[in-house]
């Protein structure tokens, strides 16, 4: 469930706390007061569109901080994992965003810095959020499919239909790749061909990166390296007066000294490694210089090659193991495109058995979703029916189709909210009241199918009242027996369901509007629903109204 949000310095929210509650978290208050204030910020927090211009006037930048607390994170893990996040901490997860008046801003989850992505794809596991106009996804062909698959526990036999899906495409591609025009195809094996031969012909290999280098400015620098390496060894071992000899000498008289000065044999000890240890460097110079050739032949060879290197990785690649990568690549094509007859008549073998189980695929989950649809219709028809259509029907049909990224079905919802009037698509209908009520109605048939714990109803009882009210306000507290709710509405009926209440409202200080956001008790809790009732002018009768919604809601 989502534990508390904190807001800071976002729009009219100088800094706001808010400790959400288990089951239905009421949120009530006057209109303009800040109510989708807070809505925005649950929205910024988890991936939602940032808009600089609502930084708090004078404030640098705006913060929102959402704690949740999971009794099964292992979904959430995966996702953290994957990202390469710190894991929950028994359950518990910490998400926080800031919005930069000027500059970039910052994406946090448990402390560790991570995309916009990364929290929209976190939202869309923890918190289903509907506006007052979401209802509009209602009438989406899309949404549709996914409430019947939902209901219908057909993610599974869906998800073998997609693999199937990915397959065929994939083998459609290839073939239409290899089935291009011909003479495209004749151009492309002689441009392949050109290139191959010229890569191939240079014989390259890792030695002509670092190594032909190495090799060049040895060549290039012959001459100096001999005269110098030659003067070290002299001065090392082999010249008169050399290194080696003069320790020979020291160490000769350190012999003598040792007999009057006894440690001096020590170091005498240390002087005759020293002598060893020269000698070992002035004969590994002479080794190598050995191996130094001043050939005017040999350098003109490299640089030569090194010419021909850098030609190639211009046209080719940035580095040697690019060029040969292209290499393999264009060989890979040459193959392709030489045997094509073969491959065409393999892939259209391949193609044929891959439509086979595709069709298979996509009658299990035609079957699948059948057997779901009517349960799915009954029970939103009784849900309406709840809501204030005693008459209305509802179904979902579904019609067959050319197979597509989710099937073979073209999947619709009908409905026919009075008596004597025909099924009709659901788009068909022009309130926004009788949408949002069947909305509500999948949001509680779903409720007991959908794995998203936080479930926010921003104003979904708009356009409503009366006694339907107060059923929207039983049915969301029915959703909240298995997820976590958090409504905001204006309807007195609905907000008395809530087990807890709280009211924003706004102030000015020091000519500034300030939102602040508090939790009622149970005092409280009457003259709120009372003011919902009545507005400004209060009496007892509209107190002893409120008192009875409240008890009435109690007893429920």
């Amino acid at each position: 469930m989502l534990v508390q949000l904190s807001v800071k310095n976002l729009a009219i929210v100088e800094m706001a706390e808010v400790v959400f509650g288990p089951g239905l978290n009421i949120i009530t208050g006057e209109t303009g007061a800040g109510k989708s204030v807070l809505m925005g910020a649950l929205d910024l927090v988890l991936g939602g569109r940032a808009d600089r211009s609502a930084v708090r006037e004078g404030a640098s930048e705006a913060w929102v901080e959402a704690v949740f607390s999971l009794a099964d994170s292992r979904a959430v893990d995966r996702l953290l994992d994957d990202a390469s996040l710190p894991l929950c901490e028994e359950g518990a997860l910490l998400v926080r965003r800031s919005v930069a008046a000027a500059g970039a801003g910052r994406c946090l989850v448990n402390d560790t810095p991570t995309t916009v992505q990364t929290l929209r794809r976190l939202g869309s596991l923890l918190v289903d959020i509907h506006g007052p106009y979401d209802h509009q996804s209602l009438l989406d062909p899309d949404f549709q499919r996914d409430v019947l698959d939902a209901y219908g526990h057909c993610a599974a036999v869906r998800d073998a239909y997609s693999g199937a899906w990915r397959e065929l495409q994939t083998l459609r591609a290839r073939l239409a790749e290899l089935q291009g025009d011909t003479a495209d195809i004749e151009a492309e094996i002689d441009r392949l061909q050109f290139m191959v031969d010229e890569i191939s012909s240079a014989g390259l290999s890792e030695d002509d990166e670092e190594p032909l280098v190495a090799q060049h400015a040895e060549a290039a620098n012959a001459e100096q390296i001999l005269a110098v390496g030659t003067a070290i060894c002299n001065g090392l071992i082999d010249g008169e007066q050399s290194a080696f000899d003069l320790l020979a000498g020291i160490q000769t008289q350190l012999t003598e000294l040792a007999h009057i000065l006894p440690e001096a044999a020590a170091w005498r000890t240390d002087a005759q490694a020293a002598a060893v240890q020269i000698q070992e460097v002035g004969r590994a110079v002479a080794d190598r210089l050995i191996r130094i050739e001043a050939d005017p032949d040999r350098l003109q060879q490299l640089e030569a090659r090194m010419a021909l290197v850098q030609r190639l990785k211009r046209k080719y690649g940035r580095t040697v193991g690019d060029v040969l990568a292209t290499l393999a690549e264009h060989q890979a094509r040459l193959h392709d495109l030489a045997t094509r007859t073969e491959q065409v008549e393999r892939l259209q073998t391949d193609i044929a058995e891959a439509e086979g189980v595709l069709t298979r695929k996509a009658d299990a989950l035609t079957k699948s979703r059948t057997q779901a649809a009517g349960k799915l219709a009954r029970a939103i028809t009784k849900e309406l029916h709840d809501l204030g259509f005693l008459k209305s029907g509802f179904a979902v049909d579904l019609a067959a189709c050319a197979p597509g990224p989710h099937g073979a079905d073209l999947i619709s919802f009908g409905f026919a909210p009075n008596p004597g009037e025909p099924m009709r698509p659901l788009k068909a209908i022009a309130s926004s009241g009788e949408i949002s009520r069947v909305m509500l109605a999948v949001k509680a048939v779903l409720a007991a199918h959908d794995s998203i714990p936080v479930l926010v109803f921003d104003e979904i009882d708009a356009n409503i009242g009366g006694e339907i009210g107060r059923v929207v306000g039983q049915k969301m507290r029915h959703v909240a027996e298995t997820h976590q709710v958090i409504s905001i509405t204006h309807l007195p009926q609905s907000a008395v369901y809530g087990h807890q209440h709280y009211v924003v409202s706004k102030e000015v200080v020091k000519g500034r509007t300030r939102m602040q956001v508090e939790v009622l008790d149970d005092e409280h809790r009457v003259d709120e629903i009372a003011r919902m009732l009545g507005g400004k002018g209060l009496t007892s009768v509209i107190e002893s109204h409120a008192r009875e919604l409240l008890a009435s809601a109690r007893e429920k």
